[in-house]
């Protein structure tokens, strides 16, 4: 792995595996893994929708900055970074500068199988259903392909193969 580049930064959209991954990347590096939404959550002492109700979503998009910054002057770690970190140019430059950029994909049906449950999405409430979590992820996927150093499907996978192929990308 370039040494240059200590953090490893899960992006993707919401389900597409990337706290699952962080763990598994775990077990095989030992990194520690930072959950953004849980850290801000535990930081704020609110869920994050009752943060986007109360102070909106840029309040949260800067909380999300600022947890980046702060992660770059940490120990080599693993982030499982919000669904909409990639969104925000700021985001991309400082994943950059500290670490390697990992964008999971899943197609909507499998995104759908692992979100459909889930109370906590604000993004999806009201919309959960498969042609609106693949109309926003047609929206997002351009500025997830462009932070990304390199691109993981996971459709299919397990996630000791998904972190050994994140493992194997990053060290060639």
């Amino acid at each position: 792995m370039n040494k240059e580049k200590k953090n490893i930064f899960l992006i993707g959209f919401m389900g597409a595996g990337k706290s699952t991954i962080a763990r598994a990347i775990k077990q095989k590096l030992g990194y520690p893994v930072v959950e953004m939404d849980e850290r801000i959550v535990k930081e704020q002492g609110m869920p994050i929708s009752k943060i986007f109700e109360t102070y909106g979503e840029l309040y949260f998009r800067e909380l999300e900055t600022k947890l980046i910054q702060s992660l770059n002057q940490q120990e080599p770690t693993i982030v499982s970074c919000g669904g909409g970190v990639a969104m925000r140019q700021e985001n991309v430059d400082c994943m950059r500068d500290g670490g390697s950029v990992v964008f999971l994909t899943a197609t909507p049906q499998t995104i759908y199988e692992r979100v459909k449950n889930s109370t906590d999405r604000p993004l999806l409430n009201g919309h959960m259903n498969v042609a609106y979590i693949s109309e926003l992820m047609e929206v997002r996927r351009p500025k997830y392909e462009a932070a990304a150093d390199i691109l993981v499907a996971t459709d299919g996978k397990t996630k000791e193969e998904i972190a050994e192929e994140i493992i194997g990308r990053l060290e060639e």
